[in-house]
């Protein structure tokens, strides 16, 4: 042990886990989400192969309804809100004041980004990511590796491998007479 972290055990870097089998240690993935970055999910997956578990984190400040179930490997961030019935996918994280209503049912490796609101009977599905401040409304199919930019509002289904992104704000401050 090198340390600790917010009052967890701090191992050391990759190379502790040779000193440590998959039974007398628990990990949490600390490389955060990003779009159309795999480490995240090759670390988890080759960790996973090697027998090594990633229990599911809730931030003290985040609530999530009994009848939730979160996969392995999930983080819900400070301020984040997951409604009754929804399923969360492994290695999935909800991110700070991001809300998930009832019934969602997020796949594997997803990244709901800082306040994001997926309403109720959302179906996300593997590697999707929703970014900050979108909305997503009631009973959508986002489609695996699909992202919804942020502060988007997506209102009808998006496909495997989409993107839908919200137009940009003009900058109006070269010319401020121009409306």
């Amino acid at each position: 042990m090198v340390g600790s972290w917010h009052g967890l055990n701090v191992l050391g870097g990759d190379e502790a886990l040779h000193q440590w089998t998959p039974e007398k240690c628990l990990l949490l993935n600390g490389v955060g989400p990003a779009l159309h970055d795999e480490i995240r999910f090759q670390l988890y997956d080759s960790l996973r192969r090697r027998g090594y578990c990633f229990p599911p984190l809730i931030h003290p400040r985040a609530w999530v309804d009994e009848s939730v179930t979160l996969s392995e490997g999930v983080q819900i961030m400070a301020g984040a809100i997951i409604q009754p019935d929804c399923i969360v996918g492994e290695n999935t994280v909800i991110n700070t004041n991001a809300s998930v209503d009832h019934d969602c049912r997020l796949g594997a490796h997803v990244h709901i980004a800082p306040g994001a609101t997926v309403c109720g009977g959302v179906v996300i599905e593997d590697h999707a990511f929703v970014g900050s401040g979108a909305t997503v409304i009631q009973n959508i199919r986002i489609g695996k590796r699909a992202v919804v930019g942020a502060c988007t509002a997506l209102v009808r289904d998006l496909a495997a491998n989409g993107r839908v992104l919200a137009a940009p704000i003009r900058n109006n401050t070269q010319n401020p007479n121009r409306e």
